[in-house]
């Protein structure tokens, strides 16, 4: 099966091929000299739930802990010896909900995507090299608590959240991992490495045919179609906790303002248009030309790195500012005082629309990296949404709109503070 996806605004286009293993291959042609590839589950740290009808639980950090072990093969070798062998660098990563394997390359593009397509689809455990990677992974874990923005984050997730399991380190702990078993992990992987709950995406100077026909040398001919587990977490409107406080390694406080979102919804275009209206009043509110950044920056209250960072998906979504303050506790103050009179006062109509303008501007920009072009297709699809229709979402929200987000999501009841302080020297 073969769909042509197109954009007349941008003059781009990109082809849907479903293969006969229910695998989905997306190619987006673009003639640049870097060729960017990912293969990618719809599996995350937050997909723990139980398996086998509840006799097998997952452990903390299992998602994480896969992504290392499938780099190695039975033969004894590491799939990144065989990507360096043909030029292409390599990597994965694990976010709370999805698993993604990658490589770019300039050149012998061909074998590269076989070995990403073999050593995804090949997975081999066995009890001794289980019990070697959980020593490595724990260290990383110490390694990760040892990091005060790492750690100044989780909190924030802490305070956020009583149950969801997103407040949980994507890596797990040092407990959790060390009940991974082989046996776990190829249960894991026979739930939620189905080929039909993947998808593969190609960014680059690359035919759609020839991407398809590499790919299918590589894959099984039958699909397997079993609906993969999802844990269904009731999680209450107000944040769990206030204030988290922790010391850390860092010359001045650092902090992390967490604001819950709970009012997500089911349908993907619904999701897409509160995700772009965000984008907007984000813009509007906590951007470098913003009233409230240069008020705070000029009384020396933040340092320049203040950011905003929205996150939304199925069961879970938060807005997260973060930045570097001699007094946390009175940015604090002054970012909600700066909201409620927001609230009062309402938005402004030209302020908005500079604000989507530059939304819109950042969209089309996003088309003139592989990698980047890649990577937001892939949050598309497994969002369930199609890529060439973000432009139209913007387009169609109004200022009544994100006036809607401002009142519903900035409630004080769904605010959290998370504050790493400078450890005090030990006399």
């Amino acid at each position: 099966m073969k769909q042509v996806f197109k954009s007349e605004l941008l003059g781009e286009q990109y082809t849907l091929f479903t293969h006969a293993s229910g695998l989905r291959i997306y190619v987006f042609p673009k003639k640049m000299t870097s060729t960017y590839a990912l293969l990618a589950t719809d599996f995350g740290a937050v997909d723990n739930a139980p398996l086998c009808d509840g006799k097998i639980p997952v452990p903390d950090g299992v998602a994480h802990f896969l992504e290392h072990k499938l780099f190695s093969n039975e033969d004894g070798s590491d799939a990144f010896e065989h990507f360096s062998a043909c030029g292409a660098d390599a990597n994965a990563y694990t976010s709370h909900t999805r698993t993604v394997y990658l490589f770019s390359c300039t050149e012998n593009f061909a074998d590269a995507l076989g070995e990403l397509v073999d050593f995804v689809t090949h997975p081999y455990f066995t009890a001794e090299t289980v019990q070697k990677e959980q020593g490595i992974i724990a260290e990383e874990i110490r390694m990760c608590r040892d990091n005060p923005y790492d750690c100044c984050y989780y909190n924030m997730l802490e305070g956020l959240y009583r149950e969801h399991p997103v407040k949980t380190d994507i890596c797990g702990s040092v407990s959790s991992i060390a009940a991974i078993t082989p046996e776990i992990l190829y249960e894991v992987y026979q739930t939620y490495y189905q080929l039909s709950n993947m998808a593969l995406v190609v960014c680059g100077d690359v035919t759609p045919d020839a991407v398809f026909e590499i790919a299918d040398k590589h894959l099984p001919r039958c699909a397997e179609h079993r609906i993969p587990p999802r844990r269904k977490t009731l999680e209450g409107h107000a944040a769990n906790r206030a204030r988290i406080e922790a010391c850390g390694q860092v010359a001045k406080p650092i902090f992390s303002i967490g604001v819950k979102d709970t009012a997500i919804p089911e349908e993907p275009y619904e999701r897409l248009k509160r995700d772009a209206g965000m984008a907007i009043l984000s813009e509007m509110l906590f951007s470098e030309s913003g009233e409230l950044y240069n008020t705070l920056f000029d009384e020396g209250l933040i340092s320049p790195e203040f950011s905003a960072d929205y996150a939304l998906t199925r069961d879970f979504a938060f807005l997260q500012l973060s930045g570097e303050a001699n007094d946390p506790d009175l940015v604090f103050d002054r970012i909600k005082a700066y909201l409620e009179k927001k609230k009062a006062e309402g938005l402004s109509f030209e302020d908005f629309e500079r604000c989507r303008r530059i939304e819109y501007a950042e969209y089309i920009k996003s088309f003139d990296s592989t990698e980047e072009i890649a990577n937001t297709l892939l949050s598309f699809i497994f969002e369930g949404a199609e890529l060439f229709s973000y432009a139209d979402v913007l387009m169609s929200i109004d200022l009544a709109f994100v006036e809607q987000l401002l009142l519903e999501v900035f409630d004080d009841t769904h605010y959290t503070l998370s504050v790493i302080v400078p450890k005090k020297e030990e006399i």
